[in-house]
């Protein structure tokens, strides 16, 4: 299987026999149907201790269905360095464009300061308050009963807090609705680090992050110098392997409130998310379309709300 792109980011053309997709991740490969046609082939998908799905790949000339065993899944459960190598493997293809009318390269995220730094931090399912709970550098989310961007737009107070910590919290976890304050056409480091067993991957909404970095252990400002600088994959889930970490760089130019959650769903349904709020200061610039028509107010806003006629 030839990769050639990964979450709208055109990929350096490489084979694989196997690849580990993570939750919340999509690539696209292409494969050269040029294999004897006497009989169709299998294409297996196997999850780590999970069942596993089947296709076929079906010949229009194929003189029979596919036969024997099923292809083996990857035997390596319990190499720790295998996946993580393979991740590092799939890199941008900074010659190519597309749509676009310069080459994906010509954006040369390495060289751009840092302007802010998140260190965010999971770790395994937490009691607070007599419910479990799961945290974010010692943060569970509470979703707001008005919508935050538009408590934003007509000034509701007290909906939300615009501080959440650059480095875990040291004291107990707390649950609160606590946002990341963004700057506009910032460039924003955050560091993912996997206190947990299990692997975890997250998603930011309205963005592609440059992931430029991935190891085990905890993260450390010297950890920078192994950063890939040049064509780390611009996509918008990343992957944290257990008891690692992941560096992704963000340039903060789309205006909005964004989601950054545990693509796990048990764990984003338990608190493991937060905003990212962008807010474009130029009064005379706006980069943000109007309100849709068709947008649900609730909470404070809540006779606000539109009904479609039947």
């Amino acid at each position: 299987m030839l990769l050639a792109e990964s979450e709208g980011s055109y990929t350096v053309q490489q084979n694989y026999t196997s690849l580990d997709i993570h939750v919340g991740q999509s690539y696209s490969f292409l494969v050269t149907m040029d294999q004897n046609a006497s009989s169709d082939y299998y294409i297996v998908a196997s999850a780590r201790m999970v069942n596993d799905t089947t296709w076929r790949r079906h010949y229009t000339n194929s003189k029979g269905k596919a036969s024997g065993p099923l292809p083996a899944a990857p035997q390596d459960e319990f190499d720790k360095t295998f996946s993580m190598n393979q991740a590092r493997s799939i890199r941008w293809n900074v010659s190519a464009s597309g749509a676009r009318p310069n080459p994906q390269g010509s954006f040369r995220y390495g060289s751009i300061n840092v302007t802010e730094v998140y260190v965010l931090k999971n770790k395994p399912p937490v009691q607070i308050n007599g419910k479990k709970r799961a945290t974010l550098s010692g943060i569970s989310f509470i979703n707001p009963a008005t919508p935050i961007r538009l408590a934003d737009q007509f000034k509701v107070k007290g909906v939300y807090k615009l501080d959440f910590p650059n480095n875990p919290l040291t004291g107990p976890p707390k649950l609160e609705t606590s946002v990341i304050n963004g700057t506009y056409r910032g460039f924003m480091e955050v560091i993912l680090q996997n206190n947990e067993t299990r692997m975890q991957s997250y998603h930011l909404s309205g963005y592609a992050v440059f992931v430029v970095g991935m190891d085990y252990g905890e993260w450390s400002d010297n950890s920078r110098g192994t950063y890939n600088k040049w064509d780390g994959i611009a996509r918008t889930t990343v992957q944290v392997y257990p008891g690692a970490w992941t560096a992704i760089l963000v340039s903060l130019d789309n205006v909005g409130v964004w989601n950054l959650r545990s693509e796990n769903l048990d764990s984003w349904y338990l608190g493991q998310e937060t905003y990212v709020r962008v807010v474009n200061p130029e009064e005379t610039n706006k980069t943000e379309f109007p309100i849709p028509d068709n947008a649900l107010f609730c909470g404070a806003l809540g006779k606000m709300q539109k009904y479609a006629s039947k």
